[in-house]
């Protein structure tokens, strides 16, 4: 009743939020991808997205129609593998940032393990700016990380607003150094936290420096002070800081997909392929804050 071309296109505007983003990430017009939302709009009978000059949203029909999809496309996907008569082996080096690997992450990666139990997957868990460079150095074979400003390339997955967050209790005050909360070097947040405070005439202090996320959030639980954080992926326990604080804005922050080097094999670039699919079909998260098309542009 779907087609599936138009379902992957539902999806690529849902998680970015954004028909440009959405057509970078396929490869097409915008205009393209405005058709086949409409199609899959009057195949459905319901109004899947709001837009205006604003931005765009998903409707309530629109969050439906996100496990349909993604359902129907993973059906396609074992179907088609099954008439192929194909199997994905071989070894597959998959990087990913620690903050989507504690929550959204583990069911994509079931699900793929699942489709393709003869690939050998092996999972690196580290800061994106390390990701990053062990990926150049030809030690992994596909990333899930923050994009850098140095390495500006790869394909968008999700795009947030990085912010502060603290304990809901903490008090910050303003004559006193910023008590800060972060990661080693190379970690981006780390660098644009430092950056944007510098920037601003903000004096700061580091109180906690680890290179585990739960070591980072059990400081700030505890109200040491403030961390650098996506907004869609706040754990719990920890809140936004208040505006009132007067801390400088931190800016958006993109989650992007990025190939290593093409074996002559080609056996870890496939198995890559169909994983960065996966994750491209699969739920991200998203910040109800921060949905504005253009904000981004």
């Amino acid at each position: 009743m779907y087609d599936p071309a138009q379902l992957r296109t539902f999806l690529a505007v849902s998680q970015t939020l954004s028909f440009t983003q959405a057509a970078d990430r396929l490869g097409v017009r915008q205009s393209t991808v405005s058709q086949q939302v409409r199609k899959l709009e009057a195949a459905v009978g319901r109004q899947l997205f709001t837009r205006d000059t604003h931005g765009v949203e998903l409707t309530e029909d629109g969050e439906a129609m996100l496990g349909f999809a993604r359902s129907i496309l993973e059906a396609n996907e074992r179907a088609a593998s099954w008439f192929r008569g194909t199997r994905l082996r071989g070894r597959l080096r998959f990087g990913a940032s620690e903050d989507f690997v504690v929550t959204r992450l583990p069911e994509i990666l079931e699900g793929f393990r699942r489709d393709h139990p003869e690939v050998d997957l092996e999972l690196t868990v580290e800061l994106s700016g390390t990701l990053h460079e062990r990926l150049e150095a030809g030690k992994l074979d596909l990333v899930l990380a923050k994009r850098s400003e140095e390495r500006p390339g790869g394909q968008l997955v999700w795009r947030d607003q990085l912010v502060w967050i603290g304990a809901e209790r903490l008090r910050l005050d303003p004559d006193r150094p910023l008590p800060l909360i972060v990661f080693p070097p190379p970690g981006l947040t780390r660098a644009r936290a430092l950056d944007v405070l510098e920037r601003h005439g903000r004096s700061w202090r580091i109180v906690c420096t680890s290179g585990s996320l739960n070591g980072l959030v059990a400081a700030a639980r505890a109200g040491l002070g403030v961390m650098a954080h996506t907004h869609g992926l706040i754990p719990p326990g920890l809140a936004p800081v208040p505006e009132r604080a007067g801390l400088p804005d931190l800016g958006p922050v993109d989650f992007v997909l990025l190939y290593g080097k093409r074996r002559q094999d080609g056996a870890s670039h496939a198995a890559a392929e169909r994983l960065a699919a996966a994750i491209l079909a699969g739920p991200v998260p998203r910040s109800e804050r921060f949905r504005a098309e253009d904000r981004y542009i």
